[in-house]
Order: C-alpha cells, then sequence, then structure tokens
C-alpha cells in the first residue's frame, strides 16, 4: 500500500499548531490578564507560574511554520502575502511579550512599562492569530498559484470575529492554569475571571460555528447534509459535555478540571475546524496534494522529522513534569 506523504505531513503541521495554541495560549491569556493583578507579588507570582516553559511552548511555533515552509512551499507562497500583516503584528507582539518577560525581573525602575508591554504584546499576538485564522477559513483569492487578493482582504467581520474568539479562550486558558498553579489570592482572582471567558468563548464558538459554513458551500455540505452529519454531529455535542465538566469543576473548585477541560474544548474546536477545512491547505483553492513538495522532499524531511518530534515532545514532557505542582509564592523568578 502506498504511503500518503502529503497527508501525513498535513497532519503533522496540524499537531505542530495545535501543540502551539495549547501550550502557549495559557502563556499569552495570563499577559492579557496582566493588568488585572496587583502590581509587584500577585504579577510576579502570576509569570512565575510560566516562567520556567513558556519559551520552550513556542518551538511549536517555529515547526509549524518551518514545516509549511518545507513541505508545502505552495501554500506558503499563498498564505504569506495574503497575511503578511497580521502576522507580522503577531510576531511583534511576541517579540514584545518575549523581551518584556526578562526586562520586567531587572530593571525595577521600568518594571511598569515592562509590564505594559507584557500585556500589549500578548494582546496583539492573541488578536492577531485569531484575525489570521479567520482570513484562512474565510478563503483566499489564488490565480494561477499565486495571490490574487488585495492588502486588506484579511480585515474582515469575521476575521474580527475569530480574533475576538481567540483571546477570549486563551484568557479562559491562563485563567485555569493559574487556578491549576497558584494558591491565595491569585487563584482566587483566576477563578473569577474564568466562568465569564468560560460563557463568552461558547458564545463566540457558536457564532462562528454558524458563520463558518455559509463562507463555503463545501463547509456547508459537510456540516448539514447527510451522511456527513451523523460524523460530525458528536463534535458540538462533546464541547457541550466539556464545558459543562468544565463548570462543574470551577463550581466545584477542582484545581485540575478546568485547565484540563479549557484543553479539551480547544482540541474539539480545532477537530470542528479540521472537519470543515479537510483537504483544503488554502481554501477554496489549493487541496493538500495540490500544495506538497515532491515526494522525495517529503521523504527526506520525514526522516529527520522522526528525530526530531519525539526529542522535542520528550523535553516538553520533562520540563513539565519538573516543573509539576504548585508554585511557591515566596519563590524567585526560575
Amino acid at each position: 500500500m502506498e504511503i500518503d506523504l502529503a497527508l501525513i505531513w498535513s497532519l503533522l503541521i496540524a499537531f505542530a499548531v495545535l501543540a502551539y495554541v495549547l501550550l502557549d495560549g495559557f502563556d499569552l491569556g495570563i499577559g492579557i490578564l496582566f493588568p488585572l493583578f496587583n502590581k509587584g507579588s500577585e504579577r510576579d507570582y502570576a509569570m512565575n507560574t510560566i516562567a520556567p516553559v513558556w519559551d520552550g511552548n513556542e518551538t511549536w511555533l517555529v515547526l509549524g511554520g518551518g514545516g509549511l515552509f518545507a513541505v508545502f512551499p505552495l501554500a506558503y507562497s499563498v498564505v504569506l502575502p495574503a497575511l503578511y500583516a497580521p502576522l507580522t503584528l503577531m510576531l511583534l507582539g511576541l517579540i514584545f511579550r518575549g523581551v518584556a518577560f526578562e526586562y520586567r525581573w531587572r530593571s525595577k525602575n521600568s518594571q511598569g512599562f515592562w509590564d505594559l508591554a507584557f500585556f500589549g504584546g500578548s494582546l496583539a499576538a492573541a488578536f492577531c492569530q485569531g484575525i489570521a485564522l479567520g482570513a484562512l477559513v474565510q478563503g483566499i483569492d489564488v490565480i494561477d498559484r499565486a495571490y490574487a487578493g488585495g492588502w486588506w482582504n484579511w480585515l474582515t467581520p469575521f476575521s474580527l470575529l475569530t480574533g475576538v474568539s481567540v483571546v477570549v479562550g486563551y484568557i479562559l486558558l491562563g485563567s485555569t492554569w493559574l487556578i491549576l498553579k497558584t494558591v491565595g489570592p491569585v487563584q482566587e482572582k483566576a477563578y473569577r475571571y474564568a466562568k465569564p471567558a468560560l460563557f463568552g468563548l461558547l458564545g463566540l464558538i457558536g457564532l462562528v460555528s454558524i458563520w463558518t459554513p455559509f463562507l463555503n458551500p463545501e463547509f456547508l455540505a459537510r456540516w448539514f447534509t447527510m451522511p456527513q452529519i451523523i460524523y460530525t454531529a458528536p463534535v458540538p455535542l462533546l464541547v457541550l459535555v466539556t464545558a459543562l465538566a468544565l463548570l462543574r469543576g470551577l463550581r466545584e473548585k477542582n484545581d485540575a478540571w478546568p485547565f484540563f477541560a479549557s484543553l479539551g474544548l480547544f482540541v474539539l474546536t480545532y477537530v470542528g475546524l479540521g472537519i470543515s477545512f479537510f483537504p483544503y491547505m488554502v481554501p477554496p483553492s489549493l487541496t493538500i496534494w495540490q500544495a506538497a513538495a515532491p515526494d522525495v522532499s517529503l521523504e527526506f524531511l520525514l526522516i529527520g522529522t522522526a528525530v526530531l518530534v519525539p526529542l522535542i515532545l520528550g523535553y516538553t514532557a520533562y520540563a513539565y513534569w519538573v516543573f509539576r505542582g504548585k508554585v511557591d509564592p515566596e519563590e524567585g523568578y526560575h
């Protein structure tokens, strides 16, 4: 049986993007929540929960972006010109977030400025990620294997909605991470912020889910025609069940369950997105197979990836294992 290398690579890149969203999402969520914590000890404590892992989390973004360039060069050459503005702003936000992360501990006189940069960079990165996602879902104009749209095609009501959705989703991830890792006033505030973030996210998921099928006839057929609806119907039902479990965890003050249920919500919405997308790499014009590099290149790159991905997974798992449990509020910067 012939192995479909393009399909394997599409799954690997999808996994890398999902890993980035799950792991860096709560980092960015804490940055967005940062102004809501008191200056000094509360902000230090919140930041210290992600200090050992935040930079490693971004490895998955590099893997996803580099993999897209190497394995799906046509998709890369189309998507980048279409999304230059939001992706550039996203990278600038991540740079500001990273610089602020280190400088706020070392420059006490200007700590307020770096706190603002940490918040602004996190918010900009999250919002631009959502906008880029929305612009991709709504479709990119392609003529003769090149981007055929304008500079502002990415900016639409739908992309703004997905931008806000990602911001609210990251707030939920950040608040539930703080519930998992902290005690005292910071944890109490995180419990307080998580519930409205959950309800807000569910409302936004509903709006995006209703809107998305009408962006493309194939999306509509995938979700609302037989027999496809038999396979897609469990996804919204599982979203509802996971949301109820998360809400129960918040009510019962179960420190661990809300965070893992939040991750579950992101995984399920990602699966729903994949159901709409497949088999497109750039909807509605380029499929996975049309955008893929030659099989010889895919085979060669897969050999290196078979070594690299397990190493990254092992390092990530080890880092989280070493820094498991509650963070001591009296500890210094990791």
